[in-house]
C-alpha cells in the first residue's frame, strides 16, 4: 500500500539521516548566494527562500535557482508563479509548524481538531505575509485584507488541503514523541507547495494576482 509504503521510507534512520544532510547542505548553497550573488534581492524574499529551502531541501533551493536569483535569463509566468508559491509556502509552512506543535504537543488535541488548528494558523500566517508589507507601503488595513483575501485565498486553501490532508492520512494516529508525526509534517509541506503551484500560475494568468517582483530588477 502506498501510505504503508511512505511512512516506512519517512522513518528510515539512514533516510532521516539523509535528508537532514541534504537540508542543510541546500542552506549552505542558498545562504552563500544569498549573501553574493542575491544580495540586492528584498530581505523579505530572502526570508522566504530560507523558509522554503528549511521546508523542502533541495527542491526548495531548485525552485530559488530557477526563479529566484537575479542571474535568470529571463522572467515568464511560470517562474513568477514559483516566486508567488514560495511566498505563500514560507507563511503557510510556518503557520502549519505552529498550529501542529501548539493543538498536538501542547494541547495534545484529537487529530481532527489538529487539523482545524492548523488550518487557522496557516490562513492567519499566510495572509499576513501579504498584509505586512501592503501595510508597509502605505496601503490601508482594509485595502490590504481585501487583497489578501482575494489574491491569495484559492492557494492558500488548495496547498492547506493538500498538506494537511496527507499530513493527517501518512501521521495517522502518531504522536509528536514519534518520528513519524514530524516526517509526515515535512513531507505534506513539499505536497502542499507542489499543488499549489499550478494554482498560482494560473491565477497570475488570470490577473487576480501580480506575483512577486522580478529578481533582476530588484537586484538592480
Amino acid at each position: 500500500m502506498l501510505v504503508e509504503t511512505i511512512r516506512a521510507v519517512l522513518t528510515d534512520p539512514a533516510f532521516l539521516v539523509v535528508w537532514a544532510v541534504l537540508v542543510v547542505a541546500s542552506l549552505v548553497v542558498l545562504a552563500r548566494d544569498l549573501l553574493t550573488v542575491s544580495e540586492g534581492i528584498a530581505p523579505l524574499m530572502k526570508a522566504v527562500w530560507a523558509l522554503t529551502t528549511l521546508y523542502s531541501g533541495p527542491l526548495g533551493l531548485a525552485v530559488y535557482w530557477v526563479a529566484g536569483r537575479p542571474s535568470i535569463a529571463r522572467d515568464s509566468t511560470w517562474r513568477r508563479g514559483a516566486r508567488s508559491v514560495a511566498h505563500c509556502y514560507s507563511g503557510c509552512g510556518a503557520g502549519e509548524v505552529v498550529g501542529v506543535t501548539v493543538a498536538a504537543g501542547l494541547l495534545a488535541l484529537g487529530t481532527w481538531q489538529v487539523a482545524a488548528v492548523t488550518f487557522a494558523c496557516a490562513y492567519v500566517a499566510g495572509y499576513a505575509l501579504t498584509v505586512g508589507p501592503l501595510l508597509q507601503e502605505g496601503v490601508g488595513l482594509g485595502e490590504a485584507l481585501r487583497d489578501a483575501l482575494y489574491s491569495e485565498t484559492p492557494s492558500i486553501t488548495v496547498m492547506e488541503i493538500a498538506a494537511i490532508g496527507t499530513d493527517v492520512v501518512v501521521a495517522g494516529e502518531a504522536n509528536v514523541l514519534e518520528p513519524l508525526f514530524w516526517a509526515a509534517l515535512v513531507f505534506s509541506l513539499t505536497v502542499g507547495l507542489l499543488a499549489a503551484y499550478p494554482v498560482n500560475v494560473a491565477l497570475i494568468g488570470g490577473g487576480v494576482k501580480s506575483g512577486m517582483a522580478d529578481p533582476r530588477e530588484a537586484a538592480a
